[in-house]
């Protein structure tokens, strides 16, 4: 991760938008799209992509219902079938939001048009396959151009990245590190996020070959660790849950920003955790996680489970009002003792496009650190973007501290 290279940002600066939002039409498209409508500051310059203009064009008229100013929002066409159409597009804007997964299945063009461009990149990714080829292939013409690319921008992976960073912020510098992560939620996988989670499971093979070249290309931090072990199940006393490990992509994230950042201390240790309150959930989750997992190996099962719930489906507005989630970080060092907490409403929809929305809008409006390349949340925006989180409505707080 280096220095942004200044002929790349100025290039991006002429463009004709600041932000597009590929893939707006789709569940998590348009809500973040209805997001940025009610909160694109005055004079940002946005548009709305994919490959349906029809569609588009009807997410524009129910935008400007409750928008008037929408009228006259842009309209892109762009398809994945088509590179040529994302490298007009990446061409364009100086920031690209694509919610268009899975993304190693459909990102991958759309973030080397990024890459080549000049132009910052986010995503909604968890998918650590996707992440690690996109840092052997692309990180290092990013760092060229002076392109920012941002993956897991919703929640996978701001919520545990940024929080871990928030609670590391709490503890004393120079020193070395703990910190455990306990997520907590009410609400429903997504389609893509479920989509994701079989595409992980039936190719673990492809996952680990990814991860093994990622760390042929990666330079060696010097003088100070960062690891995130997997844990073990345990009853968690500190949150007053049984915590089992979680097999998803935010450890890396946490891991990656704590090698990039000295904040983070000489050696930090970072595990991650989904709380539940009694032995007889754990289990149950515990076998339903084992149960995906083996049922993904097998093509007939795995088409069934995929028609059960398809990229793009989603609840209705009343039951996501009643989802939540809840990160609860425990962090020492120093002789030091804290707890802290990010927590918001529902994760899966509306506080992931909140998060996409406002991620897009910190990389164009913000002033931020002078890094180039493949990035975290932490290292890209940092205190930028978790400002921006609390002031629309995500709460970061320290519970207690000792």
């Amino acid at each position: 991760m280096t220095s942004q290279n200044g002929n790349g940002k100025k290039r991006a600066a002429d463009r004709a938008y600041d932000i597009v939002l590929f893939g707006a039409t789709g569940f998590v498209g348009v809500l973040t799209a209805q997001y940025l409508a009610a909160h694109a500051p005055e004079g940002l310059r946005w548009a709305i992509a994919g490959r349906d203009t029809g569609k588009l064009e009807r997410l524009r008229d129910t935008l400007t219902l409750t928008h008037p100013a929408c009228a006259e929002l842009p309209l892109v066409r762009a398809d994945v079938a088509d590179p040529a159409s994302l490298r007009e597009m990446a061409g364009h804007a100086r920031v690209v939001a694509t919610t268009v997964g899975p993304y190693l299945t459909y990102g991958q063009d759309l973030v080397a048009a990024c890459a080549e461009a000049g132009t910052d990149y986010v995503d909604l990714t968890g998918e650590p396959e996707f992440v690690d080829l996109m840092y052997v292939r692309h990180d290092a013409t990013a760092r060229e151009t002076g392109a920012r690319l941002v993956h897991s921008c919703g929640f996978d992976s701001i919520p545990h990245d940024l929080g871990a960073y928030f609670t590391v912020q709490q503890l004393p510098e120079g020193v070395p590190l703990r910190v455990d992560g306990f997520v907590r939620t009410n609400a429903t996988f997504s389609g893509g996020t479920f989509a994701s989670a079989l595409n992980q499971f039936a190719r673990g093979p492809q996952m680990m070959a990814a991860a093994r070249d990622r760390r042929r290309h990666e330079p060696r931090v010097v003088g100070r660790t960062a690891y995130a072990p997997p844990g073990a199940p345990r009853y968690a006393g500190e949150v007053g849950a049984w915590a089992l490990p979680l097999p998803t992509i935010d450890p890396q994230v946490v891991q990656r920003s704590a090698r990039a950042l000295d904040r983070y201390g000489p050696d930090f240790r970072y595990r991650h955790y989904a709380a539940v309150k009694t032995l007889p959930f754990a289990v149950g989750g515990a076998a339903a996680v084992s149960g995906l997992a083996v049922a993904a190996q097998l093509p007939p099962a795995r088409r069934w489970l995929s028609s059960r719930m398809k990229p793009g489906d989603g609840p209705d507005e009343q039951r996501r009002a009643k989802s939540w989630f809840s990160v609860r970080f425990v962090g020492e060092g120093g002789g030091k003792r804290v707890f802290t907490e990010v927590s918001g409403g529902d994760p899966g929809y509306d506080e992931t496009a909140k998060m996409l929305g406002e991620a897009a809008l910190c990389l164009a409006v913000d002033d931020l650190p002078p890094v180039a390349g493949q990035l975290t949340t932490a290292v890209a925006m940092g205190d930028a973007l978790t400002a921006r989180l609390e002031a629309a409505g995500l709460r970061f707080r320290v519970a207690a501290s000792r």
